[in-house]
């Protein structure tokens, strides 16, 4: 997967932070760019002189969110503060860690550049 951003320096504090947080593994850099390696997939952050805009709009067509396995209750709650504290937005706090319904164990989380982030605790993916 291949994200589009306007700040690649925000998108790799961010989103390629919370990667590694997940087990992903810096696999390249270039000077518009970035890539982590996964079990099978890679995601890439690219700043490309083509982005138009600079703030991503999850609910405009195109991608809303991503979700990864996180590991436990305990794991989510813990990569949920450790985001907060390095810029995320906790969303839906109100229904955290359940806003996704009540049999649904996750942290919905946004960063400066609008990208969202669900964090889901094991087992629960199948339940959607």
């Amino acid at each position: 997967m291949e994200i589009w951003v306007a700040d690649l320096e925000q998108a790799t504090t961010t989103l390629g932070w919370i990667f590694e947080s997940l087990g992903y593994v810096r696999a390249e850099e270039w000077s518009g760019g970035a890539s982590w390696q996964g079990t099978g997939e890679y995601l890439v952050l690219e700043s490309s002189p083509d982005v138009v805009g600079t703030v991503h709009e999850r609910r405009r067509p195109g991608l809303n969110h991503l979700a990864f396995c996180a590991g436990t209750p305990e794991n989510v709650e813990a990569l949920t503060r450790a985001s907060v504290e390095r810029g995320f937005t906790l969303m839906f706090a109100d229904l955290h860690p359940h806003a996704g319904g009540p049999d649904h164990y996750a942290a919905y989380l946004q960063n400066a550049d609008g990208f969202e982030i669900e964090l889901v605790a094991d087992g629960e993916v199948s339940k959607r």
